[in-house]
């Protein structure tokens, strides 16, 4: 049909392009760790619930930074006159704006006495008696010569016996503004009702906010004033920003390379555009096909774009490639068409069956990355051939009527075209050396190949797991000053919960069982492994036995007044003084009486208060270390309480450790999954026999090459370069397939034409596929660059054994039968 009316399947194909092209626009990127899990998984399903209760609110930091001359009085100035203006932005860009803690220092500094132990407080009145009758004696000449002198009374000493507990203290803050120590920076937090994984609303805040600012132009209260932004608001909207580039340059790349080695083979730009045309509806339908069965993408599938693209493009090449031999034989189109198709419909097809089974491999498994790569991947392999097979020939015929092959051009461009009709001829170099020395070559592949095997025990025993966090994450280098005004700024404002991991109990009376339940935990830990430093709740800004206190915190502040009116107390402590007296109407507190700038932290999206609880890390470890990671997150994602009711906990600590247990679970099943189905391809496609083992075997040596390549390179496993091994089994197969298909076609002896014609399609095969995965040692994240170097090294090794070795072993024998 596609010869004699080709229009009618390259409509069906433009038809189903266009619906999938819509479609696949509407997919959405997911950039967190909890998208590669099951939604099933408790720590997911907590996670969710607690973001549900506390997400909503955002922080996003104006950092000022002044110079050398820059006075103090000039940051705060601009920090000021920056708060009212950022606030009419409104509501949901800005919720709240602060330039430090002066609301909670007005309700804290009054009532700061409370925080310290009944005893001291008496001590400290006592004191202050003995001070004042020391001396009114000394001012009367009645002091004895043996009476021994009091403590001080100043603002220092009676800072020093309020022990000032909380994290919000006067001293903390200079004058209560969030200013470091040297006072040549300040911050202004704004905390916004929009979230920084809304790329859309998020920017739209951040437009807003900076226009903000920019009219207060913070420089005109000093020239050397300078502003940046920091936060998990900008943190979110530039990561986001970041993936998207990101795939848009690696996606370009891997196409320019896909398009340069298939246009350095064929040498045709006719060729290559039949054949971008064809992968390009391939992958259209592909990722229209992922909008309506999955709904997103995420860390693992965002790059599959150029690793589809690169696997698809092989049946088109592997189809071409006999049909351009065909017509360079004077075979009639029609039939050219159709011996294309007769001779390549198997080997193509056990090809993308094999491949679809090492894809399909992933998407039996629990762990949501390897499972949405392995259905993507999958359900690609089988649109690709497809689009193949109901495309290409149509666009082919469609080329021959407006602008026939045969046709030959005159002058220095008809000699260009004859010259290079063939393409560039990739297998020959290797028909020439498995010609050479086919024994030699046959045993030292196999050699190397069980050397492989047998140093892979070795290196799974020294365990290859990469436990640096660092080395999985996205490349921060680009957003260096950003995260420095982040870091800068939390340090300045100590904002709770940036590096702490959140506890959403369902009473706040449960607050104190956990706590004492989790400190169990941590102090029965081994010296060394502490696997936390503290477990932080609002009702920390609540001190016990409030009403005892009063009455002796009146009695002090009579006591003080009587003092400052006898000239007892220093005039310059005066004013610091008197900040720390409590009010004459002080009265107990509880955590719905604490101010909204201190409790915002703690408060739910409903404003509900008492019920989250932050654990912070162990001080001197680091997050990126994931041994850490999965020591902090099993002492706390499951407690049981007193009262037999159970604590979940979840955060980036739980769902990291649940990430690798669930990889180190699924790996071995896809891996045997993967071979078993290659296995079940090859077996079907050749119908057993010496064929069937002629590939296998191929197979066999291109893995154990793999493995070798992996131990010398001292690869490291992570959630990502896992997925490289069992694709390695159903994509490294092709070659041999197609290799071997040649073979038993020509007969004995037929080795060398089969590596000579098939092998040099083989070899763009492989070539395409390679560069797919190469793109991605682009990508700015880490994880992403290894699952590249790793599947690149097993297409490579997959080909020699396939270019290589197998041809040496067939050229072997049948010298050996003749």
């Amino acid at each position: 049909m596609q010869f004699e009316r080709p229009l009618v399947p390259l409509l069906i194909a433009a038809a189903l392009t266009v619906v999938s092209v819509v479609l696949a626009l509407r997919l959405t990127i997911q950039t967190g760790f909890e998208s590669l899990l099951p939604s099933s998984r408790p720590s997911v399903q907590e996670l969710n619930r607690v973001a549900a209760r506390t997400a909503g609110v955002s922080t996003l930091f104006i950092v000022l930074e002044g110079g050398p001359n820059t006075p103090t009085t000039a940051l705060r100035q601009a920090g000021d006159a920056l708060v009212p203006a950022l606030a009419a932005v409104g509501a949901p860009w800005v919720g709240s704006v602060e330039d430090g803690v002066h609301e909670a220092r007005a309700f804290l500094s009054p009532r700061a006495g409370l925080y310290a132990e009944t005893k001291d407080l008496e001590g400290l009145r006592d004191d202050i008696e003995a001070r004042y009758a020391y001396e009114v004696n000394k001012a009367t000449g009645t002091l004895l010569d043996e009476s021994e002198e009091p403590p001080a009374l100043d603002a220092e000493s009676i800072k020093k016996r309020f022990k000032l507990g909380t994290e919000a203290t006067p001293d903390r803050f200079p004058d209560g503004y969030y200013q470091s120590k040297d006072g040549k920076t300040l911050v202004v937090a704004v905390r916004s009702k929009v979230i920084g994984s809304d790329f859309a609303r998020g920017s739209e805040a951040l437009r807003r906010i900076r226009e903000a600012v920019a009219r207060v132009n913070p420089a005109s209260f000093h020239p050397e004033i300078r502003y940046g932004f920091g936060g998990d608001l900008q943190t979110g909207i530039s990561e986001f920003a970041a993936i998207n580039a990101d795939l848009t340059e690696v996606g370009l790349f891997g196409a320019a390379l896909l398009a340069g080695v298939v246009f350095l083979y064929y040498l045709r730009i006719r060729t290559l555009f039949a054949m971008l045309i064809t992968i390009g509806i391939g992958v259209a339908w592909t990722f229209g096909a992922t909008e309506l069965l999955i709904g997103h993408l995420n860390m693992a599938t965002g790059f599959l774009f150029t690793i589809v693209a690169g696997n698809g493009i092989n049946f088109s090449i592997i189809y071409m490639a006999r049909y351009l031999e065909a017509r360079r034989d004077k075979v009639p189109l029609a039939e050219a068409l159709d011996l294309a198709r007769r001779e390549t419909f198997r080997p193509t097809l056990t090809a993308a069956a094999a491949a679809g089974a090492a894809y399909g491999s992933l998407g039996v498994t629990e762990f949501r990355g390897f499972r949405d790569f392995g259905v993507i991947g999958g359900i690609g392999m089988l649109l690709c051939w497809i689009a193949t097979y109901l495309a290409l020939p149509s666009i082919l015929t469609w080329m021959e009527r407006l602008l026939p092959l045969d046709r030959e051009a005159k002058g220095v461009w008809g000699r260009i075209q004859r010259a290079t009709q063939g393409g560039l001829a990739f297998g020959r170099p290797f028909a020439a050396l498995a010609e050479r020395a086919p024994r030699l070559l046959t045993v030292l592949g196999v050699a190397v190949a069980l050397a492989g095997g047998a140093f892979v025990v070795f290196y799974v025993k020294s365990d290859p797991m990469e436990y640096d966090l660092r080395n999985l994450r996205t490349d921060a280098s680009a957003r260096a000053e950003e995260i420095r005004l982040s870091t800068l700024a939390e340090q300045i404002t100590g904002y709770v919960g940036t590096d702490g991991m959140a506890i959403l109990v369902d009473r706040p009376e449960q607050v104190e069982p956990l706590r004492e339940a989790l400190y169990a935990k941590r102090d029965a830990a081994p010296p060394g492994e502490k696997p936390f430093e503290k477990v932080h709740a609002l009702q920390d800004f609540v001190p016990a036995a409030q009403a005892e206190k009063i009455p002796i915190l009146e009695e002090i502040k009579q006591k003080v007044l009587k003092a400052h009116r006898r000239g007892v107390l220093p005039d310059a402590d005066w004013k610091t003084i008197e900040e720390v007296l409590p009010p004459d109407d002080l009265k107990p507190f509880g955590i719905q009486d604490l101010p909204a700038g201190l409790a915002r932290a703690f408060t739910e999206t409903d404003g509900t208060r008492g019920r989250i609880v932050y654990i912070s890390p162990t001080e001197g470890q680091t997050v990126d270390d994931a041994h850490y990671l999965f020591r902090w997150a099993n002492a706390y994602r499951r407690t049981v309480l007193p009262d037999g009711s159970v604590i979940l906990g979840s955060g980036r600590a739980v769902i990291y450790a649940d990430m690798w247990a669930a990889v180190i679970d699924d790996i071995p099943p896809a891996v045997l999954l993967s071979l078993l189905g290659t296995v079940l391809a090859v077996l079907v496609a050749f119908r057993r026999g010496l064929p069937s083992v002629y590939v296998l075997a191929a197979l066999l040596v291109g893995i154990g090459w793999m493995a070798l390549a992996l131990v010398v390179m001292k690869v490291k496993l992570n959630f990502l370069n896992f997925i490289a091994l069992p694709l390695t089994f159903g994509i490294g197969v092709d070659y041999a397939v197609n290799i071997v298909q040649r073979y038993t076609r020509e007969g004995t002896g037929g080795a060398m034409a089969a590596v000579r014609e098939t092998g040099g399609a083989v070899v763009l095969c492989s070539l395409t596929t390679a560069l797919g995965y190469m793109a991605l040692v682009r990508s700015n994240n880490f994880a992403v660059r290894s699952m590249g170097v790793a599947a690149v090294i097993g297409e490579v090794t997959c080909l020699f054994a396939a270019v290589i070795v197998l041809p040496a072993a067939l050229v072997w024998m049948d010298r050996k039968r003749a």
